[in-house]
């Protein structure tokens, strides 16, 4: 063999130690990232952790306004009610399945309700007397008693409990 022979020999072998090594990296990359989703399913699922406790905080809500959030795959109705709303609600009884709004908040500014209608499980709409399911009619007041409709009950009450002023949890904890 030839020196020049040996020069090039040497430029041949470390070309292959480079493209062994990179080979080796893309393989090593491929196979982290096919782990990422195999890890992933390990975690609990979005249904499970719907299951769970949902902390709110009361504080971003205006009185007379009324916000939305996911508890157990159901809508949760929150509810800041004015004063106009709470003599209105203390002063009735409901309609259908008549109830004392006292037994429907523990606090009268603040109304938590299921958004699901018990008639056929629609989401209601809010209106300014309280609530319209828009799939047969049933109308609900600003405590979430049936008024008229065909919904044989009043919206349902989550588990929840003031953890603080301005903070609720629905859930039982």
């Amino acid at each position: 063999m030839t020196e020049e022979h040996i020069i090039k020999d040497g430029a041949d072998l470390s070309r292959r130690d480079f493209l062994g090594t990179v080979t080796a990296g893309v393989a090593a990359a491929g196979v982290a990232a096919a782990c990422v989703p195999f890890v992933s399913s390990m975690n609990p699922s979005s249904d499970v952790l719907a299951k769970a406790t949902t902390e709110i905080d009361l504080s971003g809500i205006a009185p007379g306004e009324e916000k939305t959030f996911p508890w157990q795959g159901k809508p949760v109705f929150v509810v800041h009610r004015t004063p106009e709303e709470i003599k209105a609600m203390q002063a009735s009884n409901g309609g259908k399945d008549p109830e004392p709004d006292s037994k429907r908040v523990q606090k009268p500014e603040w109304l938590v309700v299921i958004g699901i209608c018990t008639h056929l499980g629609c989401v209601p709409n809010k209106t300014a007397a309280g609530w319209l399911c828009p799939c047969h009619g049933s109308v609900y007041d600003n405590s979430g008693r049936i008024i008229s409709g065909p919904a044989p009950e009043n919206l349902h009450l989550p588990p929840y409990h003031f953890v603080s002023e301005n903070k609720i949890l629905i859930g039982k904890a």
